[in-house]
């Protein structure tokens, strides 16, 4: 008499509990999520080779565009606690004598690059959309009658001395301009700074800066 074979099953997995972990994972991460703020103004950075990272935080940016406008940055450092963006405008305002209330303190604390004369920038923290705050972007004063971001840079330094500085200019901009930063950063005793490519980061010091003509 034949051997009567068991039918053979084939192995079945139940997938829905990993499709409910996935779902839960995603939704924690959409709600826990940190987006990167928008920069102040659109830098079409040059290419570079170098290796070297800009680091996440303790950082100095100062942007500069084709025409020549300069925007700047500066984090609150790893510990958010420690709101050094507060204390250097807190600082600004005693310089220049302006006024800001407890809540400007707080949101310019949480908020990202700009660039406007000192005067404009409680009209840019209180604006209500981007499109208001980009309109009043036109430019950090730099020249040698209204020299604001020299004190930026100034004061920030005080604020958190381990900020390292780094140049993000555009492929476009005109060297003397870039220039003019750089002897402003060198004015302020800063030697070594990092130049923001559009993949990597590439050190230089200001030996490496070719003389003027």
């Amino acid at each position: 008499m034949p051997k009567i074979k068991p039918p053979v099953k084939t192995p079945r997995i139940d997938m829905t509990p990993m499709v409910d972990l996935f779902s839960l994972l995603l939704i924690f991460f959409v709600l826990t999520a940190s987006f990167r703020p928008t920069e102040a103004a659109m830098i079409d950075s040059p290419n570079s080779v170098s290796e070297k990272q800009a680091p996440d935080f303790n950082l100095m940016t100062i942007f500069i565009d084709k025409e020549g406008k300069v925007f700047f940055n500066v984090d609150n450092g790893q510990d958010s606690t420690t709101k050094f963006r507060e204390q250097i405008l807190r600082k600004m305002a005693e310089r220049y004598e302006m006024t800001f209330t407890e809540d400007e303190y707080d949101l310019f604390g949480r908020l990202s690059s700009f660039g406007m004369p000192l005067k404009d920038l409680k009209g840019w923290i209180n604006a209500e959309n981007s499109e208001e705050r980009d309109k009043l972007n036109v430019g950090i004063p730099y020249d040698s009658t209204d020299n604001q971001l020299g004190y930026w840079i100034l004061y920030s330094r005080i604020v958190n001395p381990r900020a390292e500085v780094a140049i993000k200019g555009d492929a476009d901009a005109n060297y003397m301009d870039v220039k003019k930063i750089m002897d402003m950063l060198q004015d302020n005793k800063v030697n070594k700074f990092n130049l923001i490519t559009t993949q990597q980061v590439d050190e230089v010091t200001l030996d490496d800066i070719p003389p003027e003509k």
